[in-house]
């Protein structure tokens, strides 16, 4: 769970459901600041036990460059919520729902960001429609590794599965320390509530994901999409070697972010957005 500072959203960001072809998903869809056509949209896909609200620090600096960013809530994720049966949180099912936000926003292909847990997903939606160039501009994996989470994290996710059953989310907010860590009372209560939204099936299928997630990475190394890999320090969730190697086998743009933990979208960025911009300014126009 990336840990918020701030709930500060943009003036010309606002929160809306996007109606796509498998249902309807709560977005922050935010305009460029540019007073003609964005040069690119950014479509943000949040780890576990996050939500949209997790890349509201990128989305000044995303804007004064001059693209669009869409941040979703993933099925069963917090504003997005309802209740499903588990087989709706498949791997491939969720990739789905990716490629249908992308058809819904009709903005031409787009940037693909996953943070976390929505990095296993974003490259899952990738390699099930073979890198479409007419879907994605580019893939960028934040703060994820090549397989599943280091064994700190796969006890930790263990221990939330088998409680699962006879406890509610409700039940097991107090046993989550960050939340004695929000800076502010208004922060504090928004990251119990967005956990308590989400549905349990939701939280048990992603914390499996983690658990048994292989390493796709030769796989996706075969794709000509423009590729990158945001590495925030310190994070005890994948062994940093592995997604600096991870990142040369796929002859990835490596930006390291010393201090920006695991969520270098909270901690610094300013810095995270400037490094991507970069890049995507490598890649040729629209």
């Amino acid at each position: 769970m990336s840990q918020l500072l701030s709930l500060a959203m943009p003036s010309n960001a606002r929160t809306r459901s996007l109606v796509t072809s498998r249902g309807d998903f709560a977005v922050v869809d935010m305009a460029s600041d540019s007073s003609t056509h964005p040069v690119g949209t950014v479509v943000m896909v949040p780890g576990f036990m996050g939500s949209k609200e997790d890349f509201l620090p990128m989305l000044l600096p995303l804007g004064r460059a001059g693209y669009r960013a869409v941040a979703i809530d993933g099925r069963g994720q917090h504003e997005t919520g309802g209740f499903h049966p588990p087989t709706a949180y498949a791997r491939e099912e969720l990739a789905r729902d990716l490629v249908a936000v992308v058809d819904a926003l009709d903005a031409g292909p787009v940037h693909l960001l996953g943070h976390s847990y929505g990095a296993l997903l974003a490259r899952v939606a990738v390699l099930q429609t073979q890198g479409d160039t007419s879907l994605w501009r580019s893939m960028t994996l934040m703060n994820f590794g090549p397989a599943q989470v280091s064994e700190l994290q796969r006890d930790r996710l263990n221990l939330l599965i088998s409680v699962l059953d006879t406890m509610t989310l409700e039940d097991i907010w107090p046993y989550l320390d960050i939340q004695d860590t929000a800076p502010s009372d208004d922060v504090r209560d928004f990251m119990r509530s967005r956990w308590v939204a989400n549905d349990p099936n939701h939280v048990k299928a992603a914390a499996e994901h983690l658990l048994t997630e292989l390493d796709s990475t030769a796989t996706l190394a075969t794709l000509k999409l423009p590729k990158a890999i945001v590495s925030g320090s310190p994070d005890l969730t994948w062994d940093p070697d592995g997604v600096t190697s991870m990142a040369q086998s796929l002859s990835a743009k490596l930006v390291t972010m010393p201090g920006g933990g695991h969520s270098p979208n909270i901690h610094c960025p300013e810095e995270t957005t400037a490094a991507l911009v970069a890049f995507w300014e490598t890649i040729s126009t629209y």
